[in-house]
């Protein structure tokens, strides 16, 4: 179950009130007049199944309530009641099932931000990847796949694609090259400065390296995994099991092979540089395109499931 809070106009308190006591999977409905000062208005509480929450919300935008007043969200952890039970046995689809699109699209929007933490971790996450390529150490490589924030730009795109955000998808878009320019030729210095400290070298580099030889040498594999790894984590961001966001990210292999790029780079080996650009490149669009149609896929099967209920 999902908690609503909603601050109301006066003026609109009936309608929205009608609008909750009619629509499918609400319950305990709470209205307290006056209460409200900044914007002034009524305090409208109510909670509502999470499988039954896209389609109120978005009936509340079209009153207005987001332009005149508020409508905050909030997760219920436990609701002992009755009511609440029957709330979501009316409610169409499993919650685990539902799609919040107004809430996918305001966390993808936060994730693919372009601010100095993200280029932080992008940076950090891609220097790891670098001590892991050289060492060939598989350890520090699904390290550095766990620390990178790649996977939200990636996933702002293929959101913004759904819901034709234009603003979306040019703020994951930079962020996206800008994040991956910026760590890059911050690991191109790190590879410099190793160097000079002789802890990095091009014979480790050009070495067999049986553990991590796979970050330069794409195959068909790489954009099978990429697909998986791709609707994985969407389903992970727009259900409530998040947690299988971490699987996603030492799945795939776009932090370490921009590592080897750079490293690759600053030792002028170009043909392990092309590879790894390759096997990042192979990963950037197989995930985004798992994505996006991973999205298209849950867009329509609500819709028909709304459609069943409708009668």
């Amino acid at each position: 179950m999902l908690h609503l809070r909603l601050i109301t106009p006066a003026d609109r308190t009936a309608d929205v009130t009608r609008l909750l006591e009619a629509a499918v999977g609400t319950a305990h409905l709470v209205v307290l007049p006056g209460a409200a000062r900044d914007p002034a208005g009524d305090l409208v509480l109510c909670d509502v199944a999470r499988e039954a929450a896209d389609e109120l919300i978005a009936d509340l935008r079209e009153l207005g309530i987001d332009e005149t007043g508020c409508i905050a969200v909030e997760n219920i952890d436990l609701s002992v009641s009755r009511r609440a039970d029957q709330a979501e046995h009316e409610a169409p689809g499993e919650s685990a099932d539902a799609v919040l699109w107004d809430h996918l699209e305001d966390a993808t929007h936060e994730e693919s931000t372009l601010s100095a933490t993200y280029l932080a971790f992008m940076s950090l996450a891609m220097m790891i990847a670098a001590c892991g390529v050289v060492l060939d150490n598989a350890i520090l490589i699904v390290g550095a796949m766990a620390v990178g924030p790649e996977f939200g730009p990636l996933a702002g795109l293929s959101t913004a694609l759904i819901r034709r955000a234009p603003r979306l998808a040019a703020r994951s878009l930079l962020a996206l090259l800008i994040g991956f320019a910026t760590a890059m030729s911050v690991t191109v210095g790190f590879s410099h400065l190793m160097t000079w400290f002789e802890l990095f070298d091009a014979a480790a580099l050009e070495a067999p390296r049986p553990n991590t030889n796979f970050i330069y040498q794409p195959d068909e594999f790489s954009f099978v995994v990429a697909i998986l790894a791709g609707v994985a984590g969407t389903l992970s961001l727009t259900s409530a099991k998040s947690g299988a966001l971490v699987g996603v990210a030492i799945s795939v292999t776009t932090i370490p092979a921009a590592a080897n790029a750079a490293v690759a780079f600053s030792f002028d080996e170009y043909r392990q540089a092309w590879g790894s650009t390759e096997q990042l490149l192979l990963n950037l669009l197989g995930i985004m395109t798992a994505g996006t149609l991973t999205l298209l896929a849950q867009k329509l099967f609500w819709t028909r499931q709304k459609k069943r209920a409708k009668p």
